[in-house]
This record gives structure tokens, sequence and C-alpha cells, in this order.
């Protein structure tokens, strides 16, 4: 349905409700997730969420694809394919950091979705996951075709990677708690991104390299 608010206007408030939905999704999961509260957190009438986007399902699907869609392209933009495919494994790593730093609800909402066995999980990321699995298979693949790392499954891979960072991310709490009672928590930063990042891609390179 066409919108009748400016398109300047209607930026500002599209942003408003996208910026509360991601946050409560994140705090409360699909199922704890209320419209009256999204509403609320965007300061606007909740029929305009129903008119402009539609039900929370679909809300829910329009901010997760708009997500993954910007992750993909970013990952996509800043890989250069004439680069070693050392240099190409670790920017994607750091970059995919970097975009797990900046959606602050996105690791929230991820493990929301393993721990309900992905029921709410949208269909429609398909093709954003293929964009992304594919960039990380053709890096692999060309440090296999030039003898650099050993053949692996870029699925597992890829993994390593979101897996370690989703979960140093949410474990942030926890680590709060614990630091100064055990030292091995101390020095471990909130933000993924440099020394996080870092470690996480020498660790992944070590695994893959012949």
């Amino acid at each position: 349905m066409a919108s009748s608010l400016p398109k300047k206007k209607r930026d500002k408030t599209m942003q408003r409700i996208f910026n509360a939905a991601q946050k409560t999704f994140a705090d409360k999961g699909f199922d704890g997730a209320r419209m009256d509260e999204i509403a609320r957190l965007a300061k606007v009438n909740k029929a305009t969420i129903y008119y402009h986007i539609g039900d929370k399902r679909t809300l829910y699907e329009r901010i997760l694809n708009e997500i993954f869609s910007g992750i993909a392209d970013s990952l996509l933009q800043n890989d250069d394919p004439v680069s070693p495919a050392e240099e190409r494994l670790r920017t994607f790593i750091r970059m995919l950091a970097g975009l797990i730093d900046r959606n602050a609800d996105l690791a929230a909402i991820m493990l929301r979705e393993q721990a309900s066995g992905a029921k709410d999980f949208p269909e429609t990321l398909a093709q954003d996951f293929a964009r992304i699995i594919g960039l990380i298979t053709e890096i692999l693949d060309d440090g296999v075709k030039t003898g650099i790392f050993k053949q692996t499954t870029p699925v597992i891979v890829h993994l390593m990677a979101i897996g370690t960072m989703v979960f140093t991310k949410m474990s942030s709490p926890i680590r709060s708690k614990l630091a100064g009672h055990v030292a091995a928590f101390d020095n471990i930063g909130n933000r993924l991104e440099n020394e996080v990042a870092a470690e996480i891609e020498d660790l992944i390179l070590g695994a893959v390299r012949k």
C-alpha cells in the first residue's frame, strides 16, 4: 500500500519503527514482542505500523531482511577478488566483526532464534545467506587452488567465525560479573573489532592453512 506521508517524514517514521522493533525483538524475542510496545517506543500510533508495514511477522521479516541484506552487501563490496585468499579471508572476518558491532541487537536476535529452534526465522533470508556463504566458499576455494588452504567445509568455517563473534558479544554481562574472579575474562573487551577480531582471524587462518 502506498504511503501518504511526505518522503522525508516517512523515512524518519520508518526508521523509528525499525529501531524500536529491532530493540524489542532483541529484548523479548518474536513471541514476547508486542506491537503496542513497539509503537510506544517508536512514538507512533500502532495503526501506523500496520498501515505502512503490516503485522508483527511482516515487520520482523522486514527487519531481518534489511539487516542481512546489508551484511551481504557490505561483505561483497569490501571483498577484493584479486587479493590473496588469506587477505580476503581476513577482510571477511574483520568486516563481519564490525557489522556485528554496529548491529547491536543482531547477536541477541540470532541467539533467540537458535533457542527457539528457528521457528520464526524467515525463509526469505535464504538469498542473502547464499550470497554470504557463496563469498566465503569462493575465498576458500581460491586458497585451495593457490595451495595456501586445505580443503574445508565453508559453512563450518563461517560458523566458526559468526558463532565465536555472536557468543563473545552476548557473553559480555557474564564476563563482566566474572572479571576479577577469573583472570582470563579480565582483558576481553566488549567490541569485536581490533584485538578480538584479529585473534579470531588468526585462529581461523591457522585452522584452514595447509
